[in-house]
């Protein structure tokens, strides 16, 4: 297309409209700045790091740490006896076993992470502000729920930028509509640059997953929106000295014609072995879609995005707890295979896995109605998290609940000490990590967070 036909087939509005068109859309909320010196290029850390990323193993709805990684024998005899408060209790529904030289407790829910007990780090004695979904979920993203805050992602890629400047730092997938919804990965008021890009949503299966807007419109090829991308650049030049949230708008206009090659590529999961792909359980129908999710995460951070959120739904076992072990298989194969991978490819030591729900659940039935069902209440006082990878001591167990798992009662880690203390192996300083906004200085932990120097290698 020559410069006359596009001249004359677009008005300036066209124009303008042309040069966000493609990815370029996407930065009208401000995917990601690029090139030298913008405001994604990486930046050094307060201090030598342990992790260079993130992987965030996030299980919406709160899975119960009594079928999956806290084993409690008390628990398990006491069946049926009356609890604290106002249900009975109820014995685990799955048998646990001790595995690795580490002799990590882990339930038979989850055969296949088991073999990887070695590798983990078990948090026993994790806790939250709140056993509500609406505050815990956003407390879980981004520390806070009474004000929209940057996302825990947003923080770690404004602090350290991104290693591939041809792709976003920060990717979420599938993650859930509900409770938080997209603040649970936005920006806040940080440049629009740091939220993530959203990988599908969910209840979309992830292969049929797309980013919006990746082709040229406005009937342009990718050459002519390339060049008016470069128009719209040379409009945009008496802005430059604006803020960060302009810089980074314009910025991302460049970023929109690379990642059109880049994103794809990452994407196409053909490149990848049978022997991969069957290690991840895809092609397999209770694993096939969470084996996807887990596999473009090791893409993606492979690739040096630096945060990527992954989503497992349907934890929120108030009734059908007898069904745990099918929730637990669509996400136990692929896992493993995923920290297999990451290991195998060099990628473990320096990247930081986290797996929790945003509680855990109560050692008593649940009451519905009156009567007593096969499920747990929510239970924010002491459930179980675990990290892999980027400086966590493997194979430790640390923190423990009292016997009957009611409530933390050594080891205890607030859900602000855990962020202070990945921020911490990624080498950032919690409380030197701040942005100024209408007229104080924020954080991911606020006056909070202590870090767990015990679980650091």
């Amino acid at each position: 297309m020559s410069h006359q036909s596009i001249e004359t087939t677009l008005s300036r509005r066209g124009w303008l409209q042309a040069a966000s068109c493609g990815l370029g859309a996407l930065t009208v909320t401000g995917l990601a700045p690029t090139a030298s010196g913008g405001l994604l290029s990486p930046r050094e850390s307060h201090y030598v790091p342990k992790a260079k990323r993130v992987i965030f193993l996030f299980m919406a709805g709160g899975p119960s740490q009594f079928e999956s990684f806290d084993y409690k024998p008390s628990l398990k005899a006491g069946g049926g006896k009356e609890g604290l408060n106002k249900g009975k209790l109820l014995a685990p529904l799955t048998e646990f076993a001790q595995h690795g030289e580490s002799g990590m407790w882990v339930s038979d829910a989850f055969p296949h992470l088991a073999k990887q007990a070695d590798d983990l780090c078990m948090l026993n004695a994790v806790s939250a502000p709140s056993r509500a979904h609406p505050i815990a979920v956003p407390m879980m993203h981004t520390g806070e729920f009474q004000f929209v805050r940057p996302s825990f992602g947003s923080w770690v890629v404004y602090g350290l930028g991104t290693e591939n400047q041809d792709l976003p730092g920060f990717f979420t997938i599938k993650p859930t509509r509900t409770f938080g919804g997209p603040a649970n990965y936005g920006s806040a008021f940080l440049p629009s640059t740091y939220q993530a890009t959203r990988l599908g949503w969910e209840g979309q299966p992830v292969k049929d997953a797309t980013i919006g807007n990746l082709n040229p419109q406005h009937g342009l090829t990718q050459d002519g929106a390339r060049r008016a991308l470069k128009l719209a650049q040379l409009m945009n030049e008496p802005l430059l000295t604006q803020t960060e949230e302009v810089r980074g708008v314009i910025n991302s206009l460049e970023l929109s014609d690379r990642m059109q090659a880049a994103v794809p590529r990452v994407l196409d999961l053909s490149s990848e072995s049978r022997q991969t792909l069957d290690a991840y359980g895809i092609d397999e129908k209770s694993t096939d879609d969470f084996g996807r999710q887990c596999l473009l995460a090791r893409r993606l951070v492979e690739s040096g995005v630096r945060f990527v959120e992954v989503t497992s739904t349907g934890w929120d076992h108030h009734s059908s707890l007898d069904k745990f072990k099918d929730r637990a298989e669509t996400i136990d194969k692929p896992i493993a295979a995923l920290l297999a991978d990451l290991k195998q490819r060099g990628l473990l030591d320096e990247t930081l896995v986290l797996w929790t729900g945003e509680f855990g659940r109560t050692p008593e039935t649940q009451v519905l109605d009156g009567k007593e069902t096969i499920g747990r209440d929510h239970n924010a006082e002491g459930f179980t998290a675990w990290l892999a990878g980027g400086g966590v001591r493997p194979g430790l167990k640390y923190g423990m609940t009292d016997e009957l798992g009611y409530k933390a009662v050594e080891g205890e880690i607030h859900l602000h000490d855990l962020h202070a203390t990945m921020l911490h192996l990624l080498g950032l300083d919690h409380t030197k990590l701040t942005y100024r906004f209408g007229g104080r200085d924020f954080r991911l932990t606020n006056i909070h967070g202590e870090i767990a120097h015990d679980i650091v290698a």
